[in-house]
């Protein structure tokens, strides 16, 4: 089975580069420490230093297989070929909501950089998947657990 493409921005690249170098250079030697330290204490069956540092380690050592795996998977939207008047990964949209009349500003990204928090959302998402391919002026409702969403494109520009 083929491994899924991680979509990526160049921004969200570098992001996971530098999350993987550290994992790999800052907080291995530092769980490797906390290792040798609680080994010293004696006992390691009965010693819960120990135990939480295994735990972090095997954490960490996921994560980074995780981190290795997408890089090695990843492909780069390069924001030039992003057009700037049909929604696509890579866009900022803004969106009118036609019910409360509040406009919203999202990024579609790929999954791995999506954040909510950040108005980052991904293409897999409802309204992302919702929104892709629409032009400005159109109203798109969305399915949501919620109930429908109705949203009007009302700007597209391309990410950074």
């Amino acid at each position: 089975m083929a491994e899924k493409e991680t979509l990526l921005t160049m921004s969200g690249l570098k992001k996971l580069e530098e999350e993987l170098e550290y994992l790999k250079s800052v907080k291995r030697r530092e769980v490797a420490e906390r290792l040798k330290q609680a080994i010293e204490f004696g006992d390691i069956s009965e010693n819960s230093e120990y135990e939480d540092a295994k735990n972090e380690q095997a954490f960490i050592e996921g994560r980074i297989l995780t981190l290795e795996k997408k890089l090695r998977n990843a492909r780069v939207i390069d924001a030039s070929e992003v057009p700037g008047d049909v929604v696509s990964l890579g866009s900022r949209v803004t969106l009118k909501d036609m019910d409360a009349g509040e406009e919203l500003q999202y990024e579609i990204v790929g999954s791995m950089e999506a954040d909510p928090a950040e108005n980052r959302i991904s293409n897999e998402s409802p309204v992302g998947k919702a929104i892709l391919g629409h032009r400005i002026g159109e109203i798109i409702n969305i399915q949501v657990p919620a109930g429908t969403l109705r949203y009007q494109i009302v700007n597209i520009t391309r990410g950074q």
